[in-house]
């Protein structure tokens, strides 16, 4: 891959978990970007505890290297006044804008189970009816717009246990939205984990994909979370997830398929496991390995 045109990031959330504050409850914010600056990473995504305070989260990062890729937004657009979201998600691009990053990430959490606790992941994911769909593409559109005045892009985290999920739905979503203003947060951890194939996905969707998640997932620890009902955060503290290299997806196809297209923009290695079982540190760096290895970057 051409190195001029990739920047490479790691996400705080194999050090400390914002759904689950006990994961990495004893690791800081400042232990957490130094070593990601460590690792060989130039990016990261936010986490719950860096500073809100744009000028001491610029000191911090800037000191080790690091720059502000994305940060996640829960919309809420089928079940939320629309006016509320709106609100919502223009003060966060104007924190990123403030950070310099040119993407958020934003995923419906509208009736999703991702974050309960003792409900089954499989299984239990809402299906849209064909006007919710229209709402919520309607919707993605007009936030899509707000974010482009604002100079950023707006890209759509497909998620486990979400609204989209499945490949069939992320089609959906795409058909049904604004290419000027909406493009795909391409994750290839949750397209495994659903059973679906990563590489077809990218091939599908590559012109308008505009950040990348590289997350890895252990199969048998998913065909455990299936077998058992168990729930999406059940199945991270099991360890259904890990970075690339470490599992079994093959990122071969996933770079050179980005590289042809001449994709341009931000990898992050985002791979939420129990820090007290993968060392954030040694993981950072054995993805780092990987990536250079295989992406020659």
């Amino acid at each position: 891959m051409d190195k001029n045109k990739i920047k490479l990031g790691i996400a705080p959330i194999a050090w400390t978990n914002d759904d689950m504050p006990d994961l990495g409850a004893e690791n800081t914010f400042k232990q957490c970007v130094s070593e990601m600056a460590l690792a060989g990473f130039s990016g990261c995504e936010v986490g719950n505890k860096y500073p809100k305070d744009t000028a001491q989260l610029k000191k911090q990062l800037d000191m080790r290297g690091l720059k502000i890729a994305n940060q996640w937004f829960s919309s809420f657009i089928l079940t939320k006044p629309m006016e509320e979201v709106e609100a919502e998600f223009a003060a966060q691009c104007a924190f990123l804008r403030e950070m310099g990053a040119k993407v958020i990430g934003a995923s419906e959490q509208s009736y999703s189970v991702q974050g309960r606790q003792d409900t089954p992941v499989f299984g239990s994911k809402y299906v849209m009816n064909g006007k919710e769909w229209e709402k919520l593409a309607q919707g993605l559109n007009r936030l899509g717009m707000i974010a482009r005045d604002m100079g950023i892009s707006l890209t759509y985290h497909h998620h486990m246990g979400t609204v989209v999920q499945t490949a069939e739905e992320v089609d959906r979503l795409m058909e049904m939205t604004n290419g000027e203003v909406f493009s795909l947060l391409y994750d290839t951890g949750h397209l495994a984990y659903c059973g679906e194939d990563p590489v077809q996905v990218l091939k599908k969707h590559v012109k308008r994909v505009k950040h990348v998640h590289l997350k890895d997932i252990r199969p048998q620890v998913v065909e455990r979370v299936k077998k058992e009902n168990l729930s999406f955060l059940q199945g991270v503290r099991a360890g259904a997830f890990t970075v690339p290299g470490d599992g079994a997806i093959d990122f071969a196809p996933v770079f050179d398929i980005l590289d042809k297209a001449g994709y341009e923009g931000w990898m992050i290695v985002e791979a939420e496991q129990d820090p007290a079982k993968a060392d954030p540190l040694e993981y950072a760096l054995k993805a780092r390995k990987y990536i250079a290895d295989t992406a020659g970057i």
